[in-house]
Protein backbone atom coordinates (compact mmCIF):
# COMPACT_ATOMS: atom_id res chain seq x y z
CA UNK A 1 0.00 0.00 0.00
CA UNK A 2 2.89 2.30 -0.50
CA UNK A 3 1.14 4.80 -2.52
CA UNK A 4 -1.97 5.10 -0.79
CA UNK A 5 -2.34 7.32 1.95
CA UNK A 6 -3.83 6.85 5.05
CA UNK A 7 -6.57 8.66 5.08
CA UNK A 8 -7.56 7.37 1.72
CA UNK A 9 -6.82 3.37 3.02
CA UNK A 10 -8.92 4.23 6.33
CA UNK A 11 -11.72 5.45 3.76
CA UNK A 12 -11.49 2.19 1.34
CA UNK A 13 -11.38 0.13 4.30
CA UNK A 14 -14.60 1.82 6.26
CA UNK A 15 -16.48 1.47 2.50
CA UNK A 16 -15.59 -1.93 1.80
CA UNK A 17 -16.89 -3.31 4.91
CA UNK A 18 -20.18 -1.42 4.70
CA UNK A 19 -20.67 -3.22 1.31
CA UNK A 20 -19.61 -6.46 2.97
CA UNK A 21 -22.34 -6.24 5.60
CA UNK A 22 -24.91 -4.95 3.49
CA UNK A 23 -25.10 -7.62 0.82
CA UNK A 24 -24.23 -10.79 3.69
CA UNK A 25 -27.48 -9.21 5.88
CA UNK A 26 -29.49 -9.60 2.26
CA UNK A 27 -30.39 -5.85 2.49
CA UNK A 28 -32.11 -3.63 -0.35
CA UNK A 29 -29.54 -2.30 -2.85
CA UNK A 30 -28.94 0.83 -3.31
CA UNK A 31 -30.52 2.96 -6.47
CA UNK A 32 -28.19 2.38 -9.03
CA UNK A 33 -26.54 5.80 -10.20
CA UNK A 34 -27.94 6.73 -13.12
CA UNK A 35 -26.00 6.78 -16.51
CA UNK A 36 -24.90 9.93 -17.10
CA UNK A 37 -23.38 10.14 -21.13
CA UNK A 38 -21.53 12.77 -22.46
CA UNK A 39 -20.23 14.04 -18.91
CA UNK A 40 -17.00 14.29 -20.19
CA UNK A 41 -15.96 15.85 -23.04
CA UNK A 42 -14.27 13.31 -25.50
CA UNK A 43 -11.07 14.10 -27.89
CA UNK A 44 -11.20 17.23 -29.74
CA UNK A 45 -10.33 15.89 -33.25
CA UNK A 46 -11.32 12.12 -34.50
CA UNK A 47 -7.47 12.29 -35.01
CA UNK A 48 -6.03 13.40 -31.46
CA UNK A 49 -4.24 10.24 -29.64
CA UNK A 50 -5.63 8.48 -26.79
CA UNK A 51 -2.86 7.46 -24.26
CA UNK A 52 -3.58 4.14 -22.76
CA UNK A 53 -1.77 2.49 -20.07
CA UNK A 54 -1.24 -1.42 -20.22
CA UNK A 55 -1.69 -3.12 -16.55
CA UNK A 56 -0.67 -6.42 -17.01
CA UNK A 57 1.47 -7.04 -20.36
CA UNK A 58 2.43 -10.78 -20.23
CA UNK A 59 0.41 -13.73 -22.84
CA UNK A 60 -2.82 -11.61 -23.42
CA UNK A 61 -1.92 -8.50 -22.53
CA UNK A 62 1.38 -8.55 -24.23
CA UNK A 63 -1.26 -9.17 -27.25
CA UNK A 64 -3.55 -5.99 -26.25
CA UNK A 65 0.05 -3.94 -26.61
CA UNK A 66 0.65 -5.15 -29.99
CA UNK A 67 -3.41 -4.72 -31.63
CA UNK A 68 -3.63 -1.07 -29.79
CA UNK A 69 -0.37 0.06 -31.14
CA UNK A 70 -1.37 -0.78 -34.39
CA UNK A 71 -4.09 2.55 -34.07
CA UNK A 72 -3.13 5.33 -35.34
CA UNK A 73 -5.20 7.75 -32.88
CA UNK A 74 -3.26 5.59 -30.22
CA UNK A 75 -0.62 6.98 -27.93
CA UNK A 76 1.37 3.90 -25.36
CA UNK A 77 1.59 6.28 -22.05
CA UNK A 78 2.91 3.74 -19.60
CA UNK A 79 3.02 -0.28 -18.81
CA UNK A 80 2.28 -2.11 -15.96
CA UNK A 81 4.03 -5.33 -14.48
CA UNK A 82 4.93 -7.13 -11.54
CA UNK A 83 7.55 -8.75 -13.14
CA UNK A 84 10.36 -7.18 -14.77
CA UNK A 85 11.19 -9.82 -16.75
CA UNK A 86 7.38 -8.84 -18.83
CA UNK A 87 7.75 -5.04 -18.35
CA UNK A 88 10.99 -4.81 -19.65
CA UNK A 89 9.90 -6.97 -22.97
CA UNK A 90 6.82 -4.60 -23.38
CA UNK A 91 8.81 -1.61 -22.65
CA UNK A 92 11.09 -2.38 -25.66
CA UNK A 93 7.87 -3.81 -27.68
CA UNK A 94 7.05 -0.10 -27.72
CA UNK A 95 10.23 1.56 -28.20
CA UNK A 96 11.26 2.42 -24.78
CA UNK A 97 8.86 5.24 -25.01
CA UNK A 98 6.16 4.70 -22.17
CA UNK A 99 6.92 4.87 -18.69
CA UNK A 100 6.97 1.96 -16.41
CA UNK A 101 5.45 0.75 -13.37
CA UNK A 102 5.22 -2.54 -11.01
CA UNK A 103 2.31 -0.98 -8.62
CA UNK A 104 -0.91 -0.07 -10.84
CA UNK A 105 -1.79 2.52 -8.29
CA UNK A 106 1.33 4.89 -9.55
CA UNK A 107 0.17 4.29 -13.23
CA UNK A 108 -3.22 5.47 -12.73
CA UNK A 109 -1.66 8.51 -10.98
CA UNK A 110 0.46 9.32 -14.07
CA UNK A 111 -1.97 12.43 -15.68
CA UNK A 112 -1.72 12.25 -19.14
CA UNK A 113 -3.21 8.75 -19.22
CA UNK A 114 -6.78 8.49 -20.99
CA UNK A 115 -7.42 4.79 -20.68
CA UNK A 116 -6.10 1.37 -19.40
CA UNK A 117 -6.37 -2.02 -20.52
CA UNK A 118 -6.35 -4.36 -17.81
CA UNK A 119 -4.80 -7.85 -18.77
CA UNK A 120 -4.17 -9.01 -14.84
CA UNK A 121 -5.20 -12.55 -13.90
CA UNK A 122 -9.06 -12.49 -12.96
CA UNK A 123 -8.80 -12.03 -9.32
CA UNK A 124 -7.61 -8.37 -9.77
CA UNK A 125 -10.29 -7.47 -12.26
CA UNK A 126 -12.39 -5.83 -9.75
CA UNK A 127 -10.02 -3.81 -8.04
CA UNK A 128 -8.11 -2.50 -10.92
CA UNK A 129 -11.04 -1.62 -12.64
CA UNK A 130 -12.71 0.39 -9.82
CA UNK A 131 -9.77 2.21 -9.08
CA UNK A 132 -9.05 3.24 -12.50
CA UNK A 133 -12.61 4.58 -13.04
CA UNK A 134 -11.98 6.57 -9.76
CA UNK A 135 -8.92 7.95 -10.77
CA UNK A 136 -10.60 9.25 -13.89
CA UNK A 137 -9.18 6.98 -16.19
CA UNK A 138 -11.55 4.93 -18.95
CA UNK A 139 -10.90 0.79 -19.03
CA UNK A 140 -10.81 -2.07 -21.44
CA UNK A 141 -10.59 -5.06 -18.87
CA UNK A 142 -10.49 -8.47 -19.82
CA UNK A 143 -12.96 -11.10 -18.90
CA UNK A 144 -14.32 -12.83 -16.57
CA UNK A 145 -15.44 -9.36 -15.32
CA UNK A 146 -15.25 -10.63 -11.63
CA UNK A 147 -15.31 -13.52 -9.72
CA UNK A 148 -18.00 -12.22 -7.15
CA UNK A 149 -21.69 -10.20 -7.43
CA UNK A 150 -20.89 -7.81 -5.11
CA UNK A 151 -17.71 -7.23 -7.03
CA UNK A 152 -19.59 -6.38 -10.48
CA UNK A 153 -21.92 -3.89 -8.75
CA UNK A 154 -19.39 -2.03 -7.31
CA UNK A 155 -17.59 -1.95 -10.96
CA UNK A 156 -21.20 -0.86 -12.35
CA UNK A 157 -21.13 1.93 -9.42
CA UNK A 158 -17.67 2.87 -9.49
CA UNK A 159 -17.87 3.58 -13.90
CA UNK A 160 -21.21 5.22 -13.55
CA UNK A 161 -20.82 7.49 -10.46
CA UNK A 162 -17.49 8.51 -12.64
CA UNK A 163 -19.22 8.68 -15.76
CA UNK A 164 -16.35 6.13 -17.31
CA UNK A 165 -16.33 4.32 -20.40
CA UNK A 166 -15.54 1.05 -20.18
CA UNK A 167 -15.65 -2.33 -22.03
CA UNK A 168 -15.08 -6.08 -20.62
CA UNK A 169 -12.61 -7.88 -23.48
CA UNK A 170 -15.16 -10.64 -24.81
CA UNK A 171 -14.11 -10.12 -28.10
CA UNK A 172 -16.12 -12.71 -29.84
CA UNK A 173 -18.93 -10.00 -28.81
CA UNK A 174 -18.05 -8.59 -32.16
CA UNK A 175 -17.82 -10.87 -34.52
CA UNK A 176 -19.68 -11.38 -37.52
CA UNK A 177 -21.38 -15.09 -36.79
CA UNK A 178 -22.59 -14.15 -33.40
CA UNK A 179 -24.40 -10.84 -34.73
CA UNK A 180 -26.23 -12.99 -37.20
CA UNK A 181 -27.34 -15.11 -34.43
CA UNK A 182 -28.69 -12.85 -32.67
CA UNK A 183 -30.89 -11.63 -35.25
CA UNK A 184 -31.45 -15.27 -36.15
CA UNK A 185 -32.50 -15.82 -32.61
CA UNK A 186 -34.74 -12.58 -31.88
CA UNK A 187 -36.33 -13.42 -35.66
CA UNK A 188 -38.80 -15.86 -33.72
CA UNK A 189 -38.46 -18.74 -36.12
CA UNK A 190 -37.62 -21.39 -34.08
CA UNK A 191 -40.77 -20.89 -32.09
CA UNK A 192 -41.03 -20.37 -28.02
CA UNK A 193 -38.26 -21.71 -26.42
CA UNK A 194 -37.51 -23.71 -23.67
CA UNK A 195 -34.19 -24.44 -23.65
CA UNK A 196 -30.32 -23.37 -24.40
CA UNK A 197 -27.44 -25.54 -24.00
CA UNK A 198 -24.18 -24.39 -23.60
CA UNK A 199 -21.21 -26.57 -24.31
CA UNK A 200 -16.96 -26.71 -23.79
CA UNK A 201 -15.23 -29.72 -23.85
CA UNK A 202 -11.91 -30.42 -24.37
CA UNK A 203 -9.28 -33.17 -23.03
CA UNK A 204 -6.22 -32.24 -21.15
CA UNK A 205 -6.30 -35.76 -18.74
CA UNK A 206 -4.93 -37.46 -17.03
CA UNK A 207 -1.36 -35.04 -16.74
CA UNK A 208 -3.29 -31.17 -17.22
CA UNK A 209 -0.53 -28.93 -16.07
CA UNK A 210 1.44 -31.50 -14.25
CA UNK A 211 2.79 -31.27 -10.61
CA UNK A 212 5.81 -28.86 -10.25
CA UNK A 213 7.33 -28.17 -6.50
CA UNK A 214 6.73 -24.83 -4.65
CA UNK A 215 10.13 -22.77 -5.31
CA UNK A 216 11.09 -19.02 -4.67
CA UNK A 217 9.84 -17.01 -7.42
CA UNK A 218 11.88 -15.61 -9.79
CA UNK A 219 14.26 -12.67 -9.75
CA UNK A 220 12.22 -9.30 -9.93
CA UNK A 221 8.75 -10.69 -9.36
CA UNK A 222 6.78 -8.96 -6.46
CA UNK A 223 5.14 -12.56 -5.41
CA UNK A 224 3.45 -10.78 -3.02
CA UNK A 225 1.47 -7.97 -5.52
CA UNK A 226 1.04 -10.62 -7.95
CA UNK A 227 -1.29 -12.71 -5.06
CA UNK A 228 -2.76 -9.33 -4.31
CA UNK A 229 -6.31 -9.83 -2.13
CA UNK A 230 -6.20 -13.72 -2.91
CA UNK A 231 -4.77 -15.86 0.15
CA UNK A 232 -0.79 -15.98 0.47
CA UNK A 233 0.51 -19.08 -0.84
CA UNK A 234 3.90 -19.94 -2.39
CA UNK A 235 5.30 -19.18 -5.30
CA UNK A 236 4.41 -22.16 -8.01
CA UNK A 237 5.64 -21.84 -11.21
CA UNK A 238 2.33 -23.66 -12.34
CA UNK A 239 -0.23 -20.94 -11.07
CA UNK A 240 2.22 -17.97 -12.78
CA UNK A 241 3.37 -19.14 -16.42
CA UNK A 242 1.38 -19.04 -19.89
CA UNK A 243 -1.80 -18.50 -18.13
CA UNK A 244 -2.25 -20.99 -16.05
CA UNK A 245 -3.74 -19.59 -13.32
CA UNK A 246 -6.78 -20.47 -15.15
CA UNK A 247 -6.29 -23.45 -13.90
CA UNK A 248 -6.82 -22.43 -10.13
CA UNK A 249 -10.04 -21.76 -7.93
CA UNK A 250 -8.88 -18.48 -6.24
CA UNK A 251 -7.68 -16.71 -8.92
CA UNK A 252 -10.62 -17.78 -11.56
CA UNK A 253 -13.52 -20.25 -9.95
CA UNK A 254 -13.58 -22.54 -13.00
CA UNK A 255 -13.20 -22.92 -16.61
CA UNK A 256 -16.94 -21.58 -16.28
CA UNK A 257 -15.03 -18.28 -15.25
CA UNK A 258 -12.70 -18.74 -18.29
CA UNK A 259 -14.87 -19.45 -21.05
CA UNK A 260 -18.88 -18.83 -19.68
CA UNK A 261 -18.31 -14.86 -20.43
CA UNK A 262 -17.07 -15.99 -23.89
CA UNK A 263 -19.67 -18.29 -25.06
CA UNK A 264 -22.79 -17.41 -22.64
CA UNK A 265 -22.35 -13.75 -23.48
CA UNK A 266 -24.44 -15.07 -27.00
CA UNK A 267 -27.67 -16.23 -25.46
CA UNK A 268 -27.80 -13.36 -22.57
CA UNK A 269 -27.59 -11.18 -25.61
CA UNK A 270 -29.47 -12.65 -28.01
CA UNK A 271 -32.45 -13.21 -25.63
CA UNK A 272 -31.71 -10.07 -23.34
CA UNK A 273 -31.63 -11.83 -19.95
CA UNK A 274 -31.39 -10.79 -16.83
CA UNK A 275 -29.61 -12.60 -14.29
CA UNK A 276 -30.96 -16.23 -13.59
CA UNK A 277 -33.62 -17.15 -10.78
CA UNK A 278 -31.35 -19.75 -9.56
CA UNK A 279 -28.23 -21.83 -10.78
CA UNK A 280 -27.16 -25.84 -9.37
CA UNK A 281 -24.04 -27.44 -10.13
CA UNK A 282 -22.36 -30.74 -9.85
CA UNK A 283 -19.28 -31.85 -10.90
CA UNK A 284 -15.55 -32.54 -9.42
CA UNK A 285 -11.86 -33.88 -10.70
CA UNK A 286 -12.53 -37.03 -11.54
CA UNK A 287 -9.65 -37.82 -13.64
CA UNK A 288 -7.11 -34.97 -13.98
CA UNK A 289 -4.12 -35.89 -11.77
CA UNK A 290 -2.78 -32.55 -11.61
CA UNK A 291 -2.17 -29.71 -9.29
CA UNK A 292 -4.83 -28.03 -10.24
CA UNK A 293 -7.61 -27.12 -8.37
CA UNK A 294 -10.80 -26.75 -10.34
CA UNK A 295 -13.13 -29.20 -11.84
CA UNK A 296 -12.25 -31.38 -14.66
CA UNK A 297 -16.28 -31.58 -15.33
CA UNK A 298 -18.93 -29.02 -14.31
CA UNK A 299 -22.53 -29.15 -14.99
CA UNK A 300 -24.27 -26.22 -14.48
CA UNK A 301 -28.46 -25.42 -14.53
CA UNK A 302 -30.16 -22.36 -14.55
CA UNK A 303 -33.88 -21.24 -14.01
CA UNK A 304 -34.93 -18.15 -15.76
CA UNK A 305 -38.92 -17.23 -15.90
CA UNK A 306 -39.64 -19.32 -18.79
CA UNK A 307 -36.89 -22.07 -19.58
CA UNK A 308 -34.06 -23.44 -18.87
CA UNK A 309 -30.22 -22.82 -19.83
CA UNK A 310 -27.05 -25.38 -18.74
CA UNK A 311 -23.83 -24.82 -18.82
CA UNK A 312 -21.75 -27.84 -19.67
CA UNK A 313 -17.97 -28.66 -19.58
CA UNK A 314 -15.74 -31.28 -19.89
CA UNK A 315 -11.63 -31.27 -19.21
CA UNK A 316 -11.01 -34.74 -19.73
CA UNK A 317 -12.99 -35.57 -22.94
CA UNK A 318 -13.46 -33.42 -25.79
CA UNK A 319 -16.40 -34.82 -27.60
CA UNK A 320 -18.49 -31.59 -28.95
CA UNK A 321 -22.23 -33.58 -28.56
CA UNK A 322 -24.52 -31.75 -31.14
CA UNK A 323 -22.45 -29.85 -33.05
CA UNK A 324 -18.72 -31.01 -33.25
CA UNK A 325 -18.36 -34.52 -33.70
CA UNK A 326 -15.19 -34.96 -36.12
CA UNK A 327 -12.44 -36.91 -34.73
CA UNK A 328 -9.43 -36.11 -32.86
CA UNK A 329 -8.63 -34.02 -29.50
CA UNK A 330 -9.21 -30.71 -29.49
CA UNK A 331 -11.35 -28.09 -28.30
CA UNK A 332 -14.75 -28.02 -28.64
CA UNK A 333 -17.61 -25.26 -27.99
CA UNK A 334 -21.25 -24.79 -28.82
CA UNK A 335 -24.40 -22.64 -27.99
CA UNK A 336 -27.60 -23.74 -29.35
CA UNK A 337 -31.22 -22.30 -28.87
CA UNK A 338 -33.79 -25.05 -28.60
CA UNK A 339 -37.30 -23.76 -29.31
CA UNK A 340 -40.83 -25.67 -30.85
CA UNK A 341 -39.89 -25.30 -34.07
CA UNK A 342 -36.60 -25.91 -34.42
CA UNK A 343 -33.42 -25.66 -33.21
CA UNK A 344 -30.24 -22.61 -33.73
CA UNK A 345 -26.79 -24.20 -33.20
CA UNK A 346 -23.89 -22.00 -33.08
CA UNK A 347 -20.10 -21.47 -32.16
CA UNK A 348 -17.56 -18.78 -32.48
CA UNK A 349 -17.44 -18.29 -36.58
CA UNK A 350 -20.71 -21.29 -37.92
CA UNK A 351 -24.38 -21.37 -36.93
CA UNK A 352 -26.84 -23.74 -38.86
CA UNK A 353 -30.66 -23.52 -38.56
CA UNK A 354 -31.96 -27.52 -37.66
CA UNK A 355 -36.02 -27.56 -38.33
CA UNK A 356 -38.02 -29.41 -36.23
CA UNK A 357 -40.21 -31.51 -39.11
CA UNK A 358 -41.71 -29.03 -41.56
CA UNK A 359 -42.46 -26.01 -38.78
CA UNK A 360 -39.83 -24.04 -40.49
CA UNK A 361 -41.29 -22.37 -43.71
CA UNK A 362 -39.06 -20.00 -45.73
CA UNK A 363 -35.86 -18.51 -45.27
CA UNK A 364 -34.07 -19.50 -42.37
CA UNK A 365 -30.75 -16.85 -42.86
CA UNK A 366 -30.84 -13.88 -40.73
CA UNK A 367 -32.18 -11.08 -41.87
CA UNK A 368 -28.70 -9.09 -41.78
CA UNK A 369 -30.63 -6.05 -40.08
CA UNK A 370 -27.81 -5.62 -37.32
CA UNK A 371 -25.35 -2.82 -38.18
CA UNK A 372 -21.43 -3.89 -39.55
CA UNK A 373 -19.52 -5.34 -36.73
CA UNK A 374 -16.31 -3.19 -35.55
CA UNK A 375 -13.16 -4.70 -33.82
CA UNK A 376 -13.93 -5.06 -30.32
CA UNK A 377 -10.89 -2.27 -29.00
CA UNK A 378 -11.92 -0.08 -31.94
CA UNK A 379 -15.28 0.13 -30.57
CA UNK A 380 -13.72 0.89 -27.46
CA UNK A 381 -11.52 3.71 -28.60
CA UNK A 382 -14.07 5.24 -30.23
CA UNK A 383 -16.47 5.30 -27.54
CA UNK A 384 -13.77 7.26 -25.58
CA UNK A 385 -13.91 9.75 -28.06
CA UNK A 386 -17.61 9.69 -28.34
CA UNK A 387 -18.38 9.00 -24.81
CA UNK A 388 -20.81 6.48 -26.13
CA UNK A 389 -21.32 3.32 -23.67
CA UNK A 390 -19.63 0.36 -25.84
CA UNK A 391 -21.94 -3.05 -26.29
CA UNK A 392 -19.88 -4.65 -23.60
CA UNK A 393 -19.86 -2.02 -20.72
CA UNK A 394 -19.79 -2.95 -17.26
CA UNK A 395 -23.52 -2.51 -16.77
CA UNK A 396 -24.91 -4.50 -20.06
CA UNK A 397 -22.37 -7.50 -19.36
CA UNK A 398 -23.34 -7.25 -15.23
CA UNK A 399 -26.46 -10.09 -15.69
CA UNK A 400 -24.10 -12.75 -16.86
CA UNK A 401 -20.64 -12.18 -15.08
CA UNK A 402 -24.19 -12.57 -12.06
CA UNK A 403 -24.65 -16.03 -13.42
CA UNK A 404 -21.04 -17.00 -14.12
CA UNK A 405 -20.47 -16.18 -10.52
CA UNK A 406 -23.65 -18.14 -9.16
CA UNK A 407 -22.44 -21.23 -11.06
CA UNK A 408 -19.19 -21.11 -9.30
CA UNK A 409 -20.76 -20.54 -5.67
CA UNK A 410 -23.60 -23.49 -6.03
CA UNK A 411 -20.62 -25.40 -7.04
CA UNK A 412 -19.02 -24.57 -4.00
CA UNK A 413 -21.63 -25.25 -1.48
CA UNK A 414 -23.02 -28.18 -3.36
CA UNK A 415 -26.62 -26.86 -3.61
CA UNK A 416 -28.81 -25.10 -5.57
CA UNK A 417 -29.05 -20.87 -4.50
CA UNK A 418 -31.50 -18.73 -5.57
CA UNK A 419 -30.94 -14.79 -6.83
CA UNK A 420 -33.24 -11.74 -5.82
CA UNK A 421 -32.12 -9.37 -8.68
CA UNK A 422 -33.65 -6.46 -6.75
CA UNK A 423 -32.00 -7.02 -3.04
CA UNK A 424 -28.49 -8.59 -5.20
CA UNK A 425 -28.41 -11.46 -2.85
CA UNK A 426 -28.82 -15.35 -2.44
CA UNK A 427 -32.31 -16.19 -1.14
CA UNK A 428 -32.26 -17.97 2.77
CA UNK A 429 -28.81 -19.37 2.14
CA UNK A 430 -26.50 -17.78 4.74
CA UNK A 431 -23.47 -19.81 3.61
CA UNK A 432 -24.16 -19.23 -0.27
CA UNK A 433 -24.75 -15.45 0.80
CA UNK A 434 -21.31 -15.04 2.39
CA UNK A 435 -19.71 -15.54 -0.95
CA UNK A 436 -21.58 -13.33 -2.98
CA UNK A 437 -19.09 -10.66 -1.50
CA UNK A 438 -15.38 -11.19 -1.52
CA UNK A 439 -12.97 -12.08 1.24
CA UNK A 440 -9.78 -10.25 0.55
CA UNK A 441 -6.35 -10.78 1.83
CA UNK A 442 -5.55 -7.73 3.88
CA UNK A 443 -4.97 -4.97 3.33
CA UNK A 444 -7.04 -4.75 0.10
CA UNK A 445 -10.54 -4.43 0.63
CA UNK A 446 -13.70 -3.46 -1.84
CA UNK A 447 -14.18 -0.29 -2.54
CA UNK A 448 -17.91 0.49 -2.98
Amino acid sequence: MSNMSRRDFLQVSSAGAALGAGLAGCVTAARRPPIKRGARPGKASPNEKIVIGFIGVAGRGGGHVTSFMGYPDVEVGAICDVYDKHLQAAAARVGGKAKTYKDFRQLLDQKDIDAVVVATPPHWHALTTIYACQAGKDVYCEKPMCLTPAEGRAMVKAARLNHRVTQIGTQIHAGENYHRVVEVVRSGIIGKLSAVRCILSLNEAPNGIGNPPDSPPPPGLDWDMWLGPVPKVPFNIARFQGGQHRYFADLVGSWLHEMGPHIMDLPFWALRLAPPLSATAAGGKFATQDISTIPDTLDVLYEFPDFIMTWSNMCANSHGLAFHREPGITRRLGISFHGINGSVLADYGNYQVVPEGDRIQGDSQSPGWMSKTRAHDREFLDCVKTRELPSCDVEHHYPLSVALNLGNIAYKVGRKVRWDAEKECIIGDHEANELVTPNYRKPWVLPT
